[in-house]
């Protein structure tokens, strides 16, 4: 039994769980310290809140252009050359598209903003016809009145959030410096980061001890396929739906065509959940239209759900990472929750750098059993386990 016991201590770590239970109870502590001077760190914060955005759209852009540069240098086009080609290109069809397409966007935001209002008059109208002397008539009108006292403390509410007129206008100034800041500083990050990716990954790799050198790089080289892989594909996906959607509302006459597009293109970022929103604006411009608007709508919808899920999807996610729809859902949750809409849109990105690292940790803890437990039922091999 004493023999048993002394296994299943090693099996933990032996000496390095005591160590390692220290090390937690420190950790612990510094929190709780933490959480008591915060202010000092204040300085950090901002820092952090300074630096990120840009460097987050860094590495968003790195991932997809990265091929492109590893291409060009393939043939015979020197890296930084290569670099410089992609960033004015990017910028000339920046331009051009600003100067060309702009000025149309611009006049569909202003005149959807006018209409809205009547939009929703006019779609509260229909509902009411709708539901009246009908069965659900009770449960229509316990909505409305529940909407009318949610929002009726609206103004108030936001006032309150914003903390006051100057307030408000501090924090909207705030918002645009930090806008601004991000999109000046991203694309000098983000000629740094194709530069010199490698370099920077193997400097640090260098930097630490040997004995981990080969997991680390290991670990990295998994985060940047999954990652990777699931921006490239992810936002080529959005821009095709937006393509396809944009020719689909041009087919059926929609109002609003290059509008509604570009919302159904960035939301279609986000899983599953991106396109639920999509769609609202366009049913409800829909419905105001005409039945028939809507039923041409709904072809274009479902024309554009089965290609993109039969066509689209499977070619260009097909070597992304294989997620369950209801993980999607709980991640998406949790993120948003803890983090906004930020946490919404980087979800999937950060559980992909989780799951890397629990993937090697899980495999680390097989090979650790089978040192200390082979012996007694045969080698921990989860092929076996996943066909029983």
């Amino acid at each position: 039994m004493m023999k048993e016991q002394t296994r299943f201590i090693k099996f933990l770590g032996g000496r390095n769980l005591l160590f390692l239970l220290l090390v937690l109870i420190l950790v612990g502590m510094m929190i709780f310290i933490y959480t008591k001077v915060s202010f000092v760190f204040y300085p950090l914060g901002v820092i952090l809140s300074t630096v990120a955005p840009p460097a987050i759209l860094a590495f968003i852009a790195y991932y997809l252009l990265n091929p492109i540069v590893n291409l060009l240098e393939k043939l015979h086009i020197k890296r930084l050359w290569g670099i410089i080609i992609i960033i004015l290109s990017i910028g000339g069809i920046i331009t051009g598209l600003v100067f060309l397409v702009f000025p149309s966007v611009e006049k569909q935001v202003n005149d959807l903003i006018i209409e809205t209002p009547g939009y929703l008059q006019q779609l509260s109208g229909n509902l009411e016809n709708l539901f009246k002397n009908s069965f659900m008539e009770s449960y229509y009108e316990d909505g409305v009145e529940w909407l009318s006292s949610a929002f009726s403390d609206l103004p108030n509410l936001i006032q309150e959030y914003m903390g006051g007129v100057f307030t408000g206008i501090k924090n909207i100034a705030s918002t645009v410096t930090h806008v601004f800041v991000a999109l000046f500083t991203f694309p000098f990050v983000l000629f740094f980061l194709l530069k010199g990716g490698e370099t920077f990954k193997g400097f640090f790799i260098q930097s630490l001890p040997p004995k981990f050198r080969k997991d680390v790089d290991k670990i990295l080289n998994n985060m940047d396929n999954q990652v990777g892989a699931y921006i490239q594909g992810q936002i080529i996906v959005a821009i095709v739906i937006g393509v396809l959607l944009y020719i689909g509302y041009l087919i059926i006459g929609l109002e609003y065509a290059i509008i509604l597009a570009i919302i159904a293109a960035l939301t279609s970022v986000v899983p599953y959940i991106g396109p639920m929103i999509a769609i609202l604006p366009a049913i409800v411009i829909a419905v105001v239209d005409s039945p028939f608007m809507l039923l041409k709508l709904a072809i274009v919808w479902a024309a554009v759900q089965f290609l993109e899920g039969n066509f689209v999807s499977p070619n260009i996610m097909g070597r992304t990472m294989q997620i369950h729809p209801l993980t999607i859902i709980f991640v998406l949750l949790i993120g948003g929750n803890l983090f906004g809409i930020f946490g919404v849109i980087l979800g999937i990105p950060g559980y992909a750098i989780l799951k890397v690292l629990f993937g090697f940790i899980y495999d680390k803890f097989k090979v650790r059993y089978d040192k200390y437990y082979a012996q007694d039922d045969g080698p921990y091999e989860i092929d076996n386990v996943v066909k029983k």
